[in-house]
């Protein structure tokens, strides 16, 4: 096959999709290929995929491309998806709960001010898990999404209302007061 080397770039993109589709012109753009070699590409690649014993399939949707799951597989996915899951929550993904518990509405980015590190994958994680949504657009450029706790955040943790979160420690009301102070200082000397 003359187009191999691209099967597995067009695997990826199409992964990275997930849900959504990728349009002819998206993957011919990724590839930089003419849309006539993407499209000879993407035919040979979805015989590839029809042909293989792989679990997955290429659909062609309304004017784009998905993988999707073979249907035959159904009933293991299904068996799959309703074995409860008791996955804790790792170190990062606590942290950026606490914070996004005690400071709602918050960025990520402010998040990842506060903890010094990307938070990417821990948001998604809460997200997924649904300790954490989306409430709102912060205002200014970019209107960065607004993150904030759950009901059930409220339920898996016993409370009724954030009000029941427990006080943060005293030292932290001191560290924040000093650093809001330094940059009013700095604001003032420019």
């Amino acid at each position: 096959m003359k187009n191999e080397k691209w099967f597995s770039i067009i695997e990826a993109l199409l992964f990275t999709v997930g849900d959504e589709k990728a349009t002819l012109e998206q993957i011919s753009a990724a590839l930089e290929l003419s849309l006539q070699e993407t499209k000879e590409c993407m035919e040979e690649f979805q015989t590839f995929y029809a042909q293989s014993e792989r679990g997955m399939s290429v659909l062609e949707i309304a004017g784009g491309y998905q993988l999707a799951t073979r249907k035959e597989y159904s009933e293991y996915i299904k068996r799959l998806i309703s074995v409860p899951t008791h996955q804790s929550l790792s170190q990062a993904a606590l942290e950026t709960l606490a914070i996004i518990a005690y400071r709602q509405p918050i960025t990520r980015l402010e998040v990842e001010d506060i903890r010094g590190v990307k938070t990417d994958r821990a948001l998604q994680t809460l997200v997924a898990k649904a300790l954490v949504k989306e409430v709102g657009r912060a205002e200014g450029a970019g209107r960065a999404i607004l993150y904030g706790t759950t009901d059930d955040f409220l339920a898996h943790f016993g409370f009724k209302t954030l009000e029941e979160l427990p006080p943060l420690p005293e030292e932290f009301y001191e560290e924040e007061v000093e650093k809001e102070a330094d940059l009013f200082f700095e604001k003032m000397n420019e």
